[in-house]
């Protein structure tokens, strides 16, 4: 462990600064420097170097990718990670693609997680270090030989030496690595690996080489990847079998092509990921139980107030009334998040199980109109219907009504008063599309890219605030009925979303 590396740590709140620097000295780490600002940082590197910059993700005046981005210019073989909170762990991934630093780690952290990522961080450091310095020994290596010519013979021969010394110094440092390390060509077959590689994927020595090494992997979601050379990718949702054990082992992949000697290869770096798996899990399931046991006490405010404000109590003046109304409405409020929080983990789970019937999406729709008519007619809006011929589809209908409810009532709140929204259904080959149109704020193309995950709520300042959960909710139920939903618009200009139900049409509904 190398206890005199100089770790640089950036947190706009000083609580976080000082309990990691705090925690980093008592692990033995002498040479920790802490930041609140950003710029304070990137001013403090132009004069020193370091061997890991840990550094927050939501800053105000630059966010911890802009800083990564221009601590990397400074110094390049710093290794970086990102601490994040848990709602934008997809933009850390993606950060990690984009900007290529080395781990992210969610918030709140586990104190034994961190310090073993910042001691690894200082060992892959380290090594990059190294790395360029035998790179820098192999050119002034080439100098001599032409600058000894005459003796080219006995030269290369002690060259040959250095230069296989080197070489098995860097084949015992990827052997020795802790991460696995695989080299594929350009037909990902597998033409070296490493101890840890044959470790984490259950091989036995040798078995993996000549063979296709995505055939070796269950890729979870079934996507396709495409990587040209001189990219970097991360990827999630892989897994291998332990057949001694009968169980699947989570990994996460980065993977990067290069051009050697004219061919192609892909270098892979391979983590067992069970401990990590293991504790997203049990946040999620205290998150759940958290949640579903705050239902008993919402519901019996409720019941408390209803009584009062029936006059069960007694009776009541109008400013108590008042009072007891919008405490209702905000206990109201507080058990839709929670009903909605219950849903999202049901998804995310695989505990929801959706219970299909036959059913007329044009009445259900309709329904769904005249339930939000109150909120309709407060904006003085009205609706128009362009419906396919009516039709029985087979789906989950308190399942679709939620998601009509979620997407009609998001275009009611955008919408600019004294307007009008257009309900569509479509039948094209059995394929059911509803799309609903509003003529409002519309939706930028930052809007629109993030939309659909958990906790967005838009880029537009004119857009109301809520939970960021109705429409990742509606995407993972429109998903589950192995259906698409996509959303596209305009600034000012209204928007339109619409999702498809594949083979969901059944039959024409009957003429009464």
């Amino acid at each position: 462990m190398d206890i005199f590396a100089k770790i640089l740590v950036v947190d706009d709140e000083t609580m976080v600064t000082k309990t990691l620097k705090t925690l980093l000295k008592l692990e033995g780490y002498s040479n920790v420097y802490a930041f609140n600002d950003p710029k304070d940082a990137l001013d403090w590197l132009k004069n020193n170097t370091c061997a890991v910059i840990v550094s927050d993700f939501i800053m105000p005046d630059m966010n911890g990718i802009e800083f990564l981005l221009k601590a990397k210019e400074i110094n390049p073989d710093t290794t970086q990670i990102l601490l994040t909170g848990y709602a934008d762990k997809e933009n850390a991934i993606k950060a990690i693609n984009e900007v290529g630093i080395f781990k992210y780690i969610e918030k709140p952290w586990n104190n034994d997680d961190i310090i073993l990522n910042i001691k690894n961080g200082i060992e892959r450091t380290n090594l990059k270090i190294q790395l360029k310095n035998k790179i820098i020994e192999l050119e002034e290596a080439n100098k001599k030989l032409d600058d000894y010519s005459k003796n080219l013979e006995n030269i290369v021969e002690k060259r040959t030496v250095e230069l296989k010394t080197a070489n098995d110094k860097l084949e015992t440092i990827i052997k020795n690595l802790s991460e696995g390390l695989v080299v594929l060509n350009s037909n990902n077959v597998t033409e070296q690996a490493n101890n840890a590689a044959y470790d984490i994927l259950k091989a036995d020595t040798g078995s993996l080489s000549g063979k296709n090494f995505f055939e070796l992997l269950i890729n979870e979601k079934g996507a396709k990847t495409y990587l040209r050379a001189g990219e970097t990718l991360y990827l999630r949702d892989f897994s291998v079998v332990d057949y001694k054990k009968n169980l699947t082992v989570p990994i996460e992949l980065s993977l990067s092509k290069i051009l050697l000697e004219g061919e192609e290869k892909t270098i892979v770096l391979i983590r067992d990921v069970t401990s990590q798996k293991e504790n997203e899990r049990l946040k999620d399931d205290f998150i759940a139980t958290l949640t579903h046991d705050l239902r008993t006490p919402v519901l019996a405010s409720l019941n408390a107030l209803d009584f009062a404000l029936k006059g069960t109590l007694g009776e009541l003046n109008d400013e108590l009334k008042n009072l007891f109304q919008t405490m209702k409405r905000s206990t109201e409020d507080m058990l839709g998040l929670v009903n909605v929080l219950l849903e999202v983990y049901r998804y995310e789970s695989g505990k929801m199980h959706l219970v299909k019937t036959d059913f007329s999406v044009n009445e259900l729709i309709k329904e769904c109109s005249t339930e939000l008519n109150p909120l309709l007619m407060k904006s003085n809006l009205s609706v128009e219907y362009d419906f396919c011929s009516d039709v029985l589809i087979n789906a989950d209908k308190s399942e679709i009504k939620r998601v009509l409810f979620n997407i009609l009532g998001n275009a009611i709140k955008h919408s600019f008063e004294n307007g009008k929204i257009i309900i569509k259904t479509e039948n094209n080959n059995n394929d059911l599309k509803v799309s609903v149109k509003d003529f409002g704020e519309g939706l930028s193309k930052e809007d629109i890219e993030g939309l659909f995950k958990k906790f967005s709520r838009g880029t537009n300042k004119k857009r109301l605030p809520s939970t960021g959960l109705g429409l990742y909710l509606s995407r993972q139920i429109i998903e589950a009925h192995n259906g698409e939903i996509a959303a596209e618009g305009e600034v000012n200009k209204g928007a339109t979303f619409t999702f498809t139900l594949k083979n969901a049409v059944k039959k024409e509904k009957a003429a009464v």
